[in-house]
């Protein structure tokens, strides 16, 4: 009987790696970035670590030996899930991994333009000594926290740090520790006038998209700063664009976008109110240890012995 097979589509280093062979002494392990590596192994692979958009096709052929994905983002939306659940393969997600250096650049963003640092990185390129009207700051504001699993969870906890308000949505509505008020998201038009910074992390389903656009934006107030670390596409991004010229709301810290890269021809990249990040704001040093050791082993050690992976489970009906 042939051995079992696992792809890590990731050069992990020696220590992790060493971490999962040794639960599997008798799989077949290839690791490695290039498709090279691992392409003629992807249809007889039992667990994939890392998704690839060019194993959508392989996959889902009928020999397929395919049970379980682990992804290395925390978004699924690039997967082709229809055809996975109709395989029934399970998917777990890199959820979590990211709440520490996502909510970091969250207050970078809240900070950047409250404190003016933006602006002053630009006047020292130009040698320009000037106080660019500079006079807020985050204590005691209110940040609404659009989405608050993990990450949102995490800025929360930093934002009563600075003694602010802060308020939530999520899908259920249920309470969290660190949030003042929480709000379903038909209540979402009640949150919005309230808030100071709103912060959108929630993840990319049918029912999120393009939820904010201009009726969201003339609800917020004319000085409050909107950053999006979720997905581009919970943004009507032309609608964004004129809230932002007709200074409906004073700026926007955006890692995502509808379009990625962003197009030179975008007129954000020219915007004065708007800090534009390349879409790396769960980038870490701890990423990959992250993963292995809190998700992927956790839930290997479940899947050898017969059980369901837990950490991180997707529900193909919600989308995460």
């Amino acid at each position: 009987m042939p051995n079992k097979k696992l792809i890590i589509t990731q050069n992990l280093n020696e220590h992790l790696l060493q971490q999962v062979k040794g639960l599997i002494p008798d799989w077949t392990v290839i690791t490695g970035r290039a498709p090279a590596i691992w392409q003629d192994h992807i249809n007889d692979a039992e667990i994939i670590a890392g998704w690839k958009s060019e194993m959508n096709e392989p996959i889902l052929y009928e020999a397929s030996e395919l049970k379980w994905i682990q992804t290395w983002s925390a978004g699924v939306n690039a997967l082709p899930l229809e055809k996975l659940e109709q395989k029934n393969v399970q998917i777990t997600t890199a959820n979590g991994v990211h709440a520490y250096p996502i909510s970091e650049t969250i207050f970078a963003l809240m900070l950047a333009f409250t404190r003016k640092i933006d602006t002053y990185v630009k006047q020292q390129q130009e040698k320009t000594w000037h106080h660019a009207d500079m006079k807020q700051e985050i204590h005691e504001k209110t940040i609404g926290i659009i989405g608050v699993g993990k990450i949102g969870k995490e800025t929360a906890k930093i934002a009563k740090a600075f003694g602010m308000t802060v308020l939530g949505v999520r899908h259920s509505g249920k309470s969290e520790e660190y949030v003042d008020e929480m709000f379903t998201q038909k209540q979402l038009n009640d949150l919005l006038p309230k808030c100071d910074y709103v912060v959108v992390t929630l993840p990319l389903t049918p029912e999120t998209q393009d939820m904010f656009g201009t009726n969201e934006f003339k609800l917020m107030k004319p000085s409050a700063f909107f950053i999006n670390i979720g997905r581009g596409s919970l943004v009507v991004q032309n609608e964004l664009i004129q809230a932002l010229k007709d200074q409906q709301i004073a700026g926007a810290g955006l890692d995502v976008f509808e379009t990625e890269p962003l197009p030179e021809s975008s007129p954000l990249w020219e915007m004065k109110n708007v800090i534009i990040t390349p879409h790396t704001s769960g980038n870490t040093e701890y990423y990959d240890k992250r993963l292995i050791e809190d998700i992927f082993i956790p839930n290997l050690k479940n899947y050898l012995n017969g059980k369901n992976p837990t950490t991180n489970l997707l529900n193909y009906k919600k989308g995460y």
